[in-house]
């Protein structure tokens, strides 16, 4: 009996030391297929993630994108023109069809429209970064370029203060933070400047037009009825929908003392004011018999630094009285332009094509 132990025991210790040869030889093996890192490889791959960035956009996504960024893609018009505002056309290596603002955009390779931008004709411009709005563009089109790893920036403003904080958020994001603080006081004080010769009077209760028929305006929420508050105005709908259709019958009900228009888009013809004094319900309406009309640049439709001037020029067109007659031309070639009201013509009277217009995104923003 005590030898079977005996042997029992050995043939243990003889498995153990067999298992301890046995890890010895495969962690050998190991470090000869997977050699350590060199230092010189270590310091290559430190260097690479040292060119890259974590952000997180205005739509709450973290994405990775490289710390100098030298071409962009536009996919909004609000964000080609930001970019020219803020000195950066010459990294602005591509935008859409709808980017018309300033010239020199329309003269930029074109990606397509914003709704359905070519993935391909992006990826061909080689951007370090595409920035997107999330009121104009798709998710479908954030998740294509992501497949293709192509890094996207979101922008998302609703208010004019959003405007603002978002275009200096742009300038800090692609290096030019002076540009940006410099816009940011700008606009500040243009803003605060149009407060105060406004604040004394009552508010106009207006009726902004984005569309007459079917007859739609704009909601509570949108960065338009912010605009129409800074130049002392508030639309007479109270909606939460940001692009409402509304009945003529609730409009003369409601009075409003002024009619808004935003000049025709890309065409720069003015509206026929005179046909509304022929059109059922809309003859109806004060503002029509008085010819209370405001007609201002189709920038009103885009969130970027440029909607400052087109509230400084409402806010002319409301309150006259609040300023002297002096015509103000504003920095950074941000003026909205002026129009003659005598001679204008129509170009509101027809229905929009699928390509100019859509209920969720009516401007292309």
């Amino acid at each position: 009996m005590q030898q079977f132990f005996a042997a029992t025991v050995a043939r243990a210790r003889i498995a153990v030391c067999i298992v301890a040869i046995a890890a010895s030889y495969a962690g050998s093996l190991a470090s000869a297929q997977a050699p350590e890192q060199s230092p010189a490889s270590a310091r290559a791959a430190a260097a690479s993630d040292s060119t890259f960035r974590e952000v997180t956009d205005e739509t709450g996504r973290t994405i990775r994108i490289p710390r100098s960024i030298h071409r962009i893609v536009s996919l909004a018009p609000s964000i080609t023109e930001t970019l020219y505002a803020l000195g950066l056309q010459d990294e602005l290596v591509g935008d859409t069809d709808y980017c018309d603002y300033p010239v020199d955009a329309q003269h930029k390779p074109k990606v397509g429209g914003t709704i359905n931008p070519s993935l391909e004709a992006i990826a061909a411009l080689r951007p370090d970064l595409v920035l997107v709005a999330k009121s104009a563009n798709r998710l479908d089109t954030v998740r294509a370029l992501a497949d293709l790893n192509i890094p996207s920036f979101g922008i998302d403003p609703h208010t004019i203060t959003d405007i603002i904080s978002s275009t200096r958020r742009l300038a800090d994001l692609l290096g030019v933070s002076e540009s940006g603080a410099a816009i940011n006081k700008d606009l500040q004080q243009r803003l605060a400047e149009t407060q105060h010769r406004v604040s004394g009077f009552p508010q106009r209760r207006v009726l902004f037009v984005v569309w007459p028929q079917p007859l739609i305006s704009v909601g509570r929420q949108t960065f338009i009825a912010d605009a129409l508050l800074y130049a002392g105005a508030v639309s007479i709908i109270d909606s939460p929908q940001d692009w409402p259709r509304i009945s003529l019958e609730a409009v003369v009900h409601e009075q409003p003392e002024f009619l808004i228009f935003a000049e025709a888009h890309n065409t720069g013809a003015p509206t026929d004011f005179d046909s509304f004094t022929t059109l059922p319900g809309w003859r109806a309406l004060d503002a029509v018999k008085s010819r209370r009309f405001a007609l201002v640049s189709d920038a009103i439709n885009r969130p970027s630094p440029r909607l400052v001037s087109v509230i400084e020029d409402l806010a002319r067109q409301l309150h006259p009285e609040a300023f002297d007659n002096k015509p103000r031309a504003g920095r950074f070639n941000l003026q909205a332009p002026a129009f003659d009201f005598s001679s204008v013509s129509e170009s509101h009277s027809a229905q929009p094509s699928s390509a100019e217009f859509t209920p969720e995104c009516p401007c292309s923003l």
